[in-house]
């Protein structure tokens, strides 16, 4: 079973940037679907971003131009690049696996397994 652990989070101003790292142990995740997640305060949890094996991304509407998915198949990790943070952005961040051979997509049901998650903090 794949273990997740998202790293970068932290206390931003607006308009600064970050960069989540989400390592994988346990297996190999290149042929899988990967995807980044969001939980704000009193909110649902809400799929931001997602990644298939060909590098086929997908975005949430609201982050698209800001957010930026990526994968290293060599190190195993999965990347969020965030550019001008907002405060609306604050959340906990989690990544997530999904099943091989999945066209990109966003959604809880394309992914099986979550990460602990990292907490995103932007103060205005």
């Amino acid at each position: 079973q794949v273990q997740l652990v998202e790293s970068g989070g932290g206390l931003v101003q607006t308009g600064d940037s970050l960069r989540l790292s989400c390592a994988a142990t346990g297996r190999n995740i290149d042929t899988n679907l990967m995807g980044w997640f969001r939980q704000a305060p009193g909110k649902e949890r809400e799929s931001v971003a997602a990644i298939d094996w060909r590098d086929t991304t997908s975005y949430l509407d609201s982050v698209t131009g800001r957010f930026t998915i990526s994968r290293d198949n060599f190190k195993n990790t999965l990347y969020l690049q965030i550019n001008s943070l907002k405060p609306e952005d604050t959340a906990v961040y989690y990544c997530a696996v999904g099943a091989k051979w999945t066209p990109a997509a966003l959604g809880s049901k394309f992914f099986d397994s979550w990460g602990q998650g990292t907490q995103v903090t932007v103060s205005s």
